[in-house]
């Protein structure tokens, strides 16, 4: 007995040693193991933030894909409207006619040629749908030149970010090359982007409210928004009143820049003339006495049956005025909280909105919290083409007055 505990002792003795070493083993390569996770971590936080921040929800890690996307649709629209308000500030607007009369400036075809380059520099295999066409400036040399002459030296004062965008315009004639890329047809299938390089020209044109703005469809779906309007008021609480709609400038307080993500909320940031301004979360404001809301229409009767809108108005016991205003101005202006209700009712029968004209501006909306849909309630559908083909007018309010609001449209269209 006294021999096997001898040797028993010893055997522990020997293995006490060596399982110390294996645990010091053991435990170093778990703290050199952690501070590599860390360290990784890191580096992974610099570049990618929305992966390892834990406040984010689960819809903004699923639509982290877009986040470049929508970089490079504010930059590009930001960039744009530093033309449009040269050419702005300057009165130097020169207009050809198109088939639908309405009037083309020189930021219109300037504005489109710095976003598209901006899209094709990153996204050389997305269609783009724009609202201008190089034709009529390859015959009219003199405002093809008066276009270049604004566009050739627009630059954002940032040099990364412009350089993301491709840098300055190389020429004249690749300006029009890059202006003529907009002719997608539209559709259900791929990523299509939906350009207006200025929306609201006759509100441009007259100084009131006009937009940039660009969205990004993907089968069909909205995905991304961006809307410059260089003559909104950056304060949030700002009310929409009558004077918003002319006489309207540029200057210190005006310039705001929005933009949503499908499933992330909608944002809004002041205009720079450089990289992005910070942003902050807009919605849509409360509004629990319908008769008080705040709503907007078009300036041009031939966009919007304003009588229409006058008498829904007054079905639903809103005494205050419209307040008019050109552009997806208005989208924005609901969006924040400056309004609540957009009605854009249909003055033809055969009449269909073009897509440029409410893509970005739709999904600002149902990111702020609204809805957007016809007058017969169904949301809009940009899989159709370059128009809204399958939809008739825009409704536009907060999703707790959606159907008050259709209901009210319905008996005074009689639908």
């Amino acid at each position: 007995m006294g021999l096997r505990s001898a040797k028993s002792a010893d055997r522990l003795s020997i293995r006490q040693p060596r399982l110390l070493f294996s645990r010091l083993i053991v435990c170093s390569t778990l703290l050199l193991g952690f501070s590599i996770v860390l360290k990784s971590r890191h580096r992974l936080s610099s570049f990618f933030p929305h992966l390892l921040t834990p406040t984010h929800s689960y819809s903004q890690i699923t639509n982290m894909s877009y986040q470049q996307e929508r970089y490079i649709a504010e930059l590009a629209v930001q960039r744009a409207t530093l033309l449009t308000q040269k050419v702005f500030n300057e009165k130097a607007k020169g207009t050809v006619s198109k088939d639908d009369k309405s009037p083309v400036t020189i930021g219109d075809f300037g504005a489109q040629a710095l976003i598209i380059q901006a899209i094709r520099k990153n996204f050389p295999n997305d269609e783009i749908v724009a609202e201008e066409e190089a034709s009529s400036l390859r015959e009219d040399k003199a405002l093809s030149a008066e276009i270049w002459r604004f566009a050739k030296d627009i630059k954002l004062e940032d040099s990364e970010s412009d350089e993301l965008l491709g840098g300055p315009l190389p020429s004249e004639d690749a300006m029009l090359d890059i202006i003529a890329q907009g002719n997608s047809t539209g559709g259900a299938k791929g990523r299509i982007w939906a350009l207006d390089p200025i929306d609201g020209t006759k509100g441009f044109l007259r100084g009131g409210q006009y937009a940039v703005c660009l969205g990004l469809m993907e089968d069909g779906d909205v995905k991304v928004g961006a809307i410059g309007c260089p003559n909104l008021p950056v304060n949030d609480a700002d009310t929409m009143s009558a004077s918003i709609g002319v006489d309207q400038n540029s200057g210190a307080g005006n310039g705001v820049l929005f933009s949503a993500i499908k499933g992330a909320g909608s944002i809004s940031r002041s205009l720079t003339a450089g990289a992005l301004a910070e942003s902050k979360s807009i919605s849509m404001r409360p509004v629990p006495d319908i008769s008080q809301a705040i709503f907007c229409e078009g300036v041009e009767a031939a966009h919007s049956a304003q009588g229409d809108n006058a008498a829904v108005a007054q079905r639903l016991g809103i005494t205050s005025p419209s307040v008019r205003l050109d552009s997806q101005a208005k989208y924005c202006s609901i969006a924040r909280g400056a309004g609540d209700i957009y009605l854009r009712l249909p003055v033809k029968k055969d009449y269909q909105e073009k897509i440029w004209d409410h893509a970005a501006g739709d999904l600002l909306v149902r990111e702020a919290g609204g809805q957007v849909t016809d007058i017969y309630g169904q949301r809009l559908d940009f899989s159709k083409g370059r128009t809204l083909a399958a939809n008739k007018g825009v409704v536009a309010a907060p999703k707790a007055l959606q159907d008050q609001v259709i209901d009210a449209v319905k008996v005074v269209l009689k639908l």
